[in-house]
């Protein structure tokens, strides 16, 4: 019986466990994902601020017609080093700290300043205009982890007066594609030969999850180039191999792997594309043994590499979240096996979100995969559904 979706990926999730961790630059950050919290070393601001240009004042004599002595500035960067007494004011700029003895802001345009002296137009109310100390943040505020790093996060943590932060390692991906019928991009291919284009994409997609693929040569229908391969692979955290997981003649992966220690955990599950999926583990490191069909391989890296690279990272780790749309046509019943049918997802005039399923998904079609924003997902033996039905769908990066 093959194994559905859902158990696939909690059970590739059981091998997985959490990559160590390393110290970088907050300016290097964004895209990491934190694994300790940060705290704040000091507060935002540090002072009460002005948050206009005027002056600084006792709010409870700063009444219309009134005349205040200037004694000084503040600026940013450049504080008043004293006192605001009775009358007195001081010449304040945006960001600078509010002195000592001032509790009102007299913004510029309500005062007329004539030499040394500062006249009140309109009434201050106290601490208007002022910035209190810790307005922002305090002094033991913490980011917490784990979280991906937005850059948005890198400029709080800079503010925190942070310079480094923990973050996860990078797990290594080894990608590992199979078959005598391929050559790399830009290679001549003989007559019987296409083009490796599994693992380009698959580390495209691992780069944006924060993983690092590490690209090894390809693995060729025997088994001392599987072997090789897998020499080459050392050191990763993840093994994936693209295609050869079948029961062909020329799919080798899983006797070869198996000699050099795989313990398989599960093989086939209940899923179109993707059906001849292999997962277990070589040592300490997770085996993901994908098909070799371009879509099948992409559609398998959304769906559990993904998820097994969050959970690498110290992520939280499950399935997709589904988001909701309309179809556009009809869809006919689908098979015994989960499908993930591509689907160019956006919304109509009407302000709902509609699906174009793609009437062709055979998972060889590169040029549907690219065109395609969305995953339409059909339950095992759902029924036909008339245009217009509301449907599942997981929206590609």
């Amino acid at each position: 019986m093959l194994l559905p979706v859902a158990d696939a990926l909690a059970r590739i999730l059981r091998l997985v466990t959490a990559v160590s961790t390393e110290e970088v630059p907050i300016a290097d950050a964004a895209g990491r994902v934190l694994r300790q919290d940060a705290v704040a070393a000091r507060s935002q601001p540090p002072f009460a601020a002005s948050a206009m240009d005027g002056y600084a004042v006792r709010a409870g004599e700063a009444v219309p017609g009134a005349k205040l002595t200037l004694i000084g500035e503040s600026a940013a960067g450049a504080g008043f080093d004293g006192s605001v007494g009775p009358g007195q004011a001081v010449r304040i700029f945006t960001g600078a700290p509010v002195p000592e003895g001032a509790d009102g802001l007299l913004i510029q345009e309500n005062a007329r300043a004539e030499g040394e002296t500062v006249e009140v137009i309109e009434p201050v109310t106290p601490w208007a205009y002022i910035r209190p100390a810790g307005m922002d943040f305090a002094e033991g505020f913490r980011l917490t982890a784990p979280r991906r790093l937005t850059g948005r996060e890198t400029a709080l943590i800079a503010a925190m007066n942070i310079s480094e932060v923990t973050v996860a390692k990078r797990p290594v991906v080894a990608l590992i594609p199979t078959g005598d019928e391929l050559v790399m991009p830009g290679e001549a291919p003989g007559p019987d030969q296409i083009v490796s284009s599994n693992d380009i994409g698959l580390g495209a997609m691992l780069r944006t999850a924060g993983a690092e693929p590490l690209p090894c040569p390809i693995a060729r229908d025997n088994r001392d180039s599987l072997l090789a391969a897998l020499e080459a692979a050392k050191g990763a955290d993840f093994i994936v191999t693209l295609g050869g997981a079948s029961v062909g003649d020329h799919d080798l992966v899983a006797g070869v792997f198996g000699d050099a220690g795989l313990k398989t955990d599960f093989y086939k599950i209940a899923m179109r594309p993707g059906k001849p999926l292999m997962a277990g583990k070589i040592g300490d490191r997770v085996m993901l043994g994908l098909p070799g069909n371009p879509v099948s391989a992409m559609v398998c890296g959304e769906i559990f590499l993904k998820p097994a690279v969050d959970a690498a990272l110290g992520l939280p780790a499950g399935p997709r979240q589904p988001r909701s749309a309309f179809t556009s046509h009809g869809l006919p019943a689908n098979g015994p096996r989960e499908h993930y049918m591509r689907a160019f997802v956006s919304m109509a005039a009407d302000g709902v979100m509609r699906a174009e399923v793609a009437e062709n998904q055979d998972s060889s079609l590169v040029t549907t995969l690219a065109r395609a924003n969305g995953l339409v997902v059909r339950a095992p033996n759902a029924p036909a559904l008339p245009a217009g039905s509301q449907v599942a769908y997981i929206p590609l990066d």
